[in-house]
């Protein structure tokens, strides 16, 4: 009574639990062939040998040239060294732009300051120039009266005036 899921994933998980062991840890899936040297052995024949040549009278995997070795274990450590540099490059780049983020955080923060505290006092002018209107206002309240004075003793000098001619 094993159930397994549907689908796909069914089938090829039963395939490969028929070829070898299958490992599952949460997301992660192991696969190990059963008879691993014998399947190694078998995909380096030559096409059209058989299978019972491959693994052969005294078949046995050729020693490792170390020459080999050597340049494999110096490429690897050219290839390790690239990364590093890869890595710093892409750690400094990142390190510029989050500086440069920063400073455009700060830069809008404070415009959007500046801004309020020029409205502020913008508002605030706005106010007072609306009171000074309004005392200059009340202050010209008598000016019409004493136009009007004027225009009246002007009149009347002039009549004085035309009478002393």
């Amino acid at each position: 009574g094993r159930q397994l899921p549907e689908g796909r994933r069914a089938t090829l998980a039963s395939a490969l639990e028929l070829e070898g062991t299958v490992l599952r840890e949460g997301r992660l899936t192991q696969f190990v062939a059963n008879n691993l040297e014998r399947r190694i052995r078998l995909s380096g024949a030559p096409r059209g040998e058989p299978p019972a040549a491959a693994a052969g009278v005294g078949g046995s995997i050729p020693a490792i040239d170390p020459g080999a070795l050597q340049d494999v274990v110096a490429l690897a450590g050219q290839v390790a060294a690239q990364v590093d540099e890869l890595l710093r490059n892409v750690h400094c780049g990142l390190q510029a732009l989050t500086a440069l983020s920063v400073g455009c955080i700060q830069t809008y923060r404070d415009g959007v300051e500046s801004l309020g505290e020029a409205a502020d006092l913008s508002i605030r002018a706005m106010y007072a120039l609306v009171a000074r209107c309004e005392e200059l206002d009340r202050a010209m309240q008598p000016v019409p009266a004493l136009a009007k004075r004027i225009r009246d003793m002007k009149g009347t000098l002039e009549r004085l005036e035309g009478l002393c001619k």
